[in-house]
C-alpha cells in the first residue's frame, strides 16, 4: 500500500483549481488514510513585471465567470478594478515549496486561494506572499530570505520539470502512482465519489 501514491497538480493561481477545491478536499480527507497524497505545483505562468493586457484581463474575468456559473464557486470580482494583475504565478508556487517544508502547504496554498479570489489581493506580488507566510505561523525573515534564494528557485525548476513529464493536460489534475506505473485519473468538478472509485480500484 505504501508504494501508491496521488499526486494532485495544481497552481495557487489557478482558478479552476481554485473551483475544484471543495471537492478536493472531500476527496483528499477520504483517501489520506488509504494512500499517500502529495501535491506538486504545475506552475502557470513565468516571474513577469509587465501588466497583463486588456485581452487577457478579460479573458480570465469570463473564466471566473463561467467557474461560479458551473460550479458555484465564490469569487471577488474587485480584483479586477484593485489590483494593476500581471501574468506571473511562479511567486505563489515558490511560497507553496517553502511552506512544504514547514508542513504548512495546504495552508499556504489555502491562505494565497483567499486573498486571490475572496479578498481581492494579488499573489503575484512579493509583499502579499510574504504577509500570508506570516499569517499562517511561517517566521518572515526565514521566508523572505528563502523566498528570493536561488535554491528555492531551483526547487520550482525541478518541480516544474518533473510535472511536466507527467500523464497530465493542465490544472488541476490527478495522477496515480503504483510502483513505477503512473495512472492520469479523471476529475469530475462536483463529484468526489466518482474520482475515488477510479483510485480504489487501481488500489485494488
Amino acid at each position: 500500500m505504501n508504494q501508491c501514491k496521488l499526486i494532485y497538480i495544481h497552481d495557487p493561481m489557478c482558478s479552476w483549481c481554485w473551483g475544484y477545491t471543495p471537492t478536493w478536499l472531500k476527496l483528499k480527507a477520504e483517501l489520506e488514510n488509504k494512500l499517500t497524497v502529495e501535491y506538486k505545483v504545475g506552475g502557470l505562468a513565468p516571474d513577469s513585471q509587465t501588466a497583463m493586457t486588456q485581452n487577457m484581463k478579460e479573458r480570465l474575468e469570463s473564466i471566473w465567470h463561467k467557474i461560479e456559473s458551473e460550479l458555484g464557486t465564490q469569487f471577488n470580482f474587485e480584483f479586477w478594478q484593485k489590483n494593476q494583475p500581471r501574468r506571473s504565478t511562479y511567486p505563489a508556487c515558490r511560497a507553496a515549496l517553502i511552506a512544504r517544508k514547514k508542513n504548512k502547504e495546504s495552508e499556504m496554498i489555502e491562505a494565497i486561494q483567499h486573498a486571490y479570489y475572496l479578498n481581492a489581493q494579488n499573489p503575484s506580488d512579493d509583499s502579499v506572499l510574504i504577509c500570508l507566510a506570516e499569517q499562517i505561523g511561517l517566521n518572515k525573515n526565514e521566508f523572505t530570505v528563502a523566498f528570493l534564494s536561488d535554491e528555492v528557485n531551483n526547487e520550482l525548476k525541478a518541480e516544474l520539470q518533473y510535472t511536466r513529464s507527467l500523464p497530465i493536460h493542465g490544472f488541476p489534475s490527478l495522477v496515480f502512482l503504483r510502483e513505477d506505473k503512473l495512472y492520469s485519473i479523471e476529475i469530475n468538478y462536483k463529484d468526489w465519489r466518482h474520482t475515488y472509485n477510479q483510485i480504489i480500484k487501481l488500489l485494488d
